[in-house]
């Protein structure tokens, strides 16, 4: 009698399970899409030097990648908000530092990269710009973050090259 009982309080507890799972509006596959770059990372500079520290954490039962940046000397900090929106089919990330600095970034993901762009803007020459950032997922599960800023859609600066390794705890 005990035993069916606990078999019993297994199948009500597995069922009350999957109905929460199945109210979890940003479980879906495409809310997992930018999964890859949550956790603790060390992130480097192309010539090796250290760049800062980031934390990305899901938060909102699933339903935003928060990031946490502080740069290597500390005096750079910035947070984003990391979102799927299922209206407009894309992903959009939401940055403000702690200079004053903001971004909104839009895009989808191709294949193990992670590419969002800004709106176009006019720079203080008047020309036309955008910044567009990817993120692209590596086999040995680091990320490269890769931020260009692009003028006159074809003069290129890049205003950050980072490689994000899982920091050691």
């Amino acid at each position: 009698m005990r035993i069916k009982f606990l078999y019993f309080l297994l199948f009500v507890f597995s069922i009350g399970l999957t109905a929460q799972e199945s109210n979890c509006n940003c479980c879906t596959e495409k809310h997992s899409e930018f999964d890859f770059w949550i956790g603790s990372w060390t992130v480097t500079n192309p010539d090796g030097t250290l760049a800062g520290k980031n934390i990305i954490d899901k938060i909102q039962d699933n339903c935003i990648l928060r990031e946490n940046w502080t740069s290597a000397k500390g005096n750079f900090t910035g947070t984003s908000n990391n979102f799927y929106n299922s209206t407009k089919k894309q992903w959009e990330q939401i940055w403000i530092d702690n200079q004053g600095g903001n971004l909104h970034l839009r895009g989808n993901r191709v294949g193990n990269q992670m590419i969002l762009k800004t709106d176009v803007a006019k720079n203080k020459d008047g020309q036309p710009y955008y910044h567009k950032v990817t993120w692209t997922l590596n086999e040995d599960g680091s990320v490269r973050q890769y931020w260009e800023t692009i003028t006159n859609d074809k003069d290129v600066t890049i205003a950050f090259d980072g490689l994000y390794k899982k920091a050691e705890n």
